[in-house]
């Protein structure tokens, strides 16, 4: 698509495996200085040799860890640019373990890694991308933890906008449908639970799942120029799968 993020800083939480992955490389590859942290040392290790400029391993339940990686990317890569909160806990039934999961992951670790950028992001005038799900955009009774956290990223997302405007910097969600990548959910539902694999695959329009790289694209988007007067939007990758 042409984007060019030669010398950005971009920092990807939970960005070692599906989407968080191609994020990362999608920035890498258009010339970004990138720093992704996830708990898989080996998938981060991957990453590096893949030309993630720094990694570090990171539980982004805990939050003087999600501060930790954040202050230590910034110095490596000389301040922040773009700050991509990716990381989900995919705490799905009405549970108290899969609530916690779900708020400490994905509510509270993209709180945290925000509060933590934003004076980088103030010197660079940057913008925030968080990845939330087209779960949060409507009732759940298959994954109601899920969904309530995602709606709560949405929520959250365009009240960063609101805040941090003054500051010169954006904030945006992207909701992807259901996305398909090797060990990720939707490829083990093909086996575990064909059934619902085969539901959700008639849902969509056109007929197949997602790629983590067609929501990198969007993120990329959002990060550039081109997406320069937009903010507090949630920006829906699904294939149609919402139109049914």
């Amino acid at each position: 698509m042409g984007f060019d993020f030669t010398g950005r800083r971009v920092l990807v939480a939970g960005g070692s495996r599906g989407i968080g992955r191609a994020i990362a490389l999608g920035f890498a590859t258009a010339g970004a200085r990138v720093s992704v942290c996830a708990r898989g040392a080996a998938d981060l290790a991957a990453l590096v040799a893949e030309g993630v400029a720094h990694v570090k391993p990171t539980d982004l339940a805990d939050a003087a860890q999600v501060a930790a990686w954040v202050e230590e990317a910034a110095a490596v890569l000389g301040g922040i640019d773009v700050l991509v909160n990716n990381a989900s806990g995919f705490g799905a039934p009405d549970t108290e373990e899969a609530w916690k999961r779900g708020l400490d992951v994905d509510v509270m670790a993209t709180v945290r890694a925000s509060r933590a950028a934003v004076p980088h992001l103030r010197m660079s005038k940057g913008c925030i991308v968080n990845t939330t799900s087209i779960s949060g955009l409507a009732p759940s009774v298959r994954s109601p933890a899920y969904a309530a956290v995602k709606a709560l990223v949405i929520n959250y997302t365009a009240s960063q906008a609101a805040m941090l405007a003054r500051d010169g910097i954006r904030a945006n969600a992207i909701a992807p449908g259901s996305i398909e990548f090797p060990g990720g959910s939707w490829e083990k539902r093909r086996t575990d639970d064909p059934a619902l694999y085969d539901r959700i695959l008639a849902s969509i329009p056109f007929g197949r799942l997602g790629t983590p790289e067609e929501v990198a694209d969007v993120a990329l988007f959002l990060a550039s120029p081109l997406a320069r007067w937009v903010t507090g939007q949630t920006i829906v990758v699904d294939g149609g799968q919402m139109l049914s």
